[in-house]
């Protein structure tokens, strides 16, 4: 295994040398980078040509230029070079620095979002194949998967950021629309839910229900400009994630893993309490990214030291349990400083950049307004990459389920549960990998039209104002963090194939 990892990272590497070397040909050959000088009319010119032809190297050939770009990558990966620098003066490396962190963030986030809602769309619409939800999803995927970018985000603008952001200003119940929501959540529910129509109809209507009263409550209670939870609230989501964790992976009568879940919760009350301080004063990105490592470690160990014989799902449910309450934990400190924010910033949901600027003010407001900036175009990015993602598992489930160790799962007596997690959806994940891998850095290649259209200053804008000035270096940082992300995708989705399917690991 570890000879075949290498050698697929040393045809990797092959491959990036001979694109970047493309690359690099393709750009200095696509314009002039002196034109806009060339039309002034300054007194000093012809120095000012002087001087960008010195800093760009166009009196040199291009492949001059590349080998000492590639001079240039290679001190900076052991820390004794730079990137170059733009046309402008300014060093690549920092200009890179700023629009990965914004790109990236949009990125990951966007792909765990779709692999999460599309894999689970996919599962239910295969198992109810040619029923009316399979249909209703398959209309909308294809709706999704065709939308315009720009189109699509100029509605997001229209109604979930200038709409919004006019509502809260002066909140009023519009009870047809909280009606409609209602109606189209509960006609979903209880189709994805299947069974009698008894059934069908209970889940309808209290779906409907508490839709209605939820709405109701938050708008009696403010909650739309102080939101708040507590500790009851943190209790009961815990306490379902577990249940529902448990019933979904091994069944409530497993008693060793629900005490798992279950122990966890409990865990999960003593960290809201005794984290409450530390993370209500100011804290700072390091520790909440210490405190997500011990969480999931806890889940781990939790997990292992009750699951008894079945540890594996033990371990899933307790880590599961742990990551979902410490995300509610740190959705309760958001809602806190909601108010907060709303204070500094009456219209919360911008409709360009990717956080404020000259915005000074404690960790979690300023948390709240780039998650506010993010929310539009991850949106956006998430309901195109679902369409892949749901229709590749349907598929892919579809083409398992016909095969014959599921007939002989189900001959031996396994419950559907089982059938369906442990043998159909593993062996059907090994197609959706591969999908997972390409989609990543497919992600940031298609994120400059998203980036353009929101204002972000991420690799998008990078790329795009480097190709438009003929200037060879920002694009090829781009192609750098792209490119890198492709190979490393491509070497974990190998390393999953291993994972998931012991055979290849021979």
């Amino acid at each position: 295994m570890l000879k075949f990892i290498l050698r697929r990272l040393g045809s990797s590497l092959l491959v990036l040398f001979g694109a970047s070397i493309l690359l690099f040909f393709l750009v200095v050959n696509s314009g002039d980078p002196l034109s806009d000088l060339r039309e002034s009319q300054a007194n000093n010119r012809d120095q000012l040509i002087a001087t960008r032809i010195a800093n760009m190297g166009l009196d040199q050939p291009w492949y001059v230029r590349y080998l000492d770009w590639l001079k240039g990558l290679g001190g900076y990966l052991v820390g004794q070079g730079t990137l170059g620098m733009n046309r402008s003066g300014q060093q690549v490396a920092d200009l890179l620095s700023n629009a990965a962190s914004s790109t990236l963030r949009l990125v990951v986030l966007a792909t765990v979002l779709a692999i999460i809602i599309g894999v689970a769309v996919g599962i239910i619409t295969a198992i109810r194949q040619y029923s009316g939800l399979d249909y209703a999803v398959t209309f909308l995927i294809f709706l999704f998967f065709s939308l315009p970018v720009f189109w699509a985000a100029v509605l997001l603008k229209e109604y979930m950021a200038i709409g919004y952001n006019n509502w809260i200003a002066e909140p009023t119940l519009n009870w047809g629309l909280i009606i409609g929501l209602a109606v189209i959540l509960g006609l979903a529910l209880q189709a994805a839910m299947g069974g009698p129509l008894a059934r069908r109809a209970f889940t309808f209507l209290a779906t409907a229900g508490v839709i209605v009263l939820g709405a109701y409550l938050m708008f009696a209670l403010d909650m739309w400009r102080n939101p708040r939870m507590g500790p009851i609230v943190q209790l009961v989501i815990g306490l379902a994630v577990a249940v529902g964790a448990t019933a979904l992976v091994t069944g409530l009568r497993n008693r060793s893993v629900l005490k798992a879940g279950l122990v966890t919760v409990a865990l999960g009350m003593v960290g809201y309490y005794a984290t409450y301080g530390i993370l209500y004063a100011n804290p700072n990105g390091w520790i909440i990214a210490g405190l997500a490592v011990i969480t999931v470690l806890v889940g781990v160990l939790v997990g292992r030291l009750l699951g008894g014989f079945s540890q594996g799902s033990a371990v899933t449910v307790s880590v599961v349990t742990a990551l979902v309450m410490g995300t509610a934990i740190i959705a309760e400190h958001m809602m806190n400083y909601w108010p907060a924010l709303l204070r500094v910033k009456s219209r919360p949901i911008s409709t360009i950049g990717s956080e404020t600027p000259n915005l000074k003010a404690d960790f979690w407001v300023l948390f709240l307004d780039k998650g506010t900036q993010l929310l539009l175009p991850t949106i956006l990015l998430t309901i195109i990459s679902v369409a892949t993602y749901s229709r590749y598992t349907r598929s892919s489930m579809l083409e398992v389920s016909r095969q014959d160790y599921m007939r002989t799962a189900r001959a031996k007596g396994l419950g559907e549960r089982q059938v369906i997690l442990k043998h159909a959806f593993r062996n059907s994940l090994i197609p959706i990998t591969t999908i997972m891998a390409f989609d990543f850095a497919g992600l940031i290649g298609g994120a400059v039209i998203t980036e353009r259209v929101f204002g972000w200053k991420g690799m998008g804008e990078l790329f795009a104002t480097g190709l438009n000035q003929v200037d060879p270096a920002p694009v090829m940082a781009f192609f750098l963090v792209t490119g890198t992300a492709a190979v490393l995708m491509n070497l974990v989705a190998d390393i999953l194939y291993a994972v998931l399917d012991p055979r290849i690991r021979v």
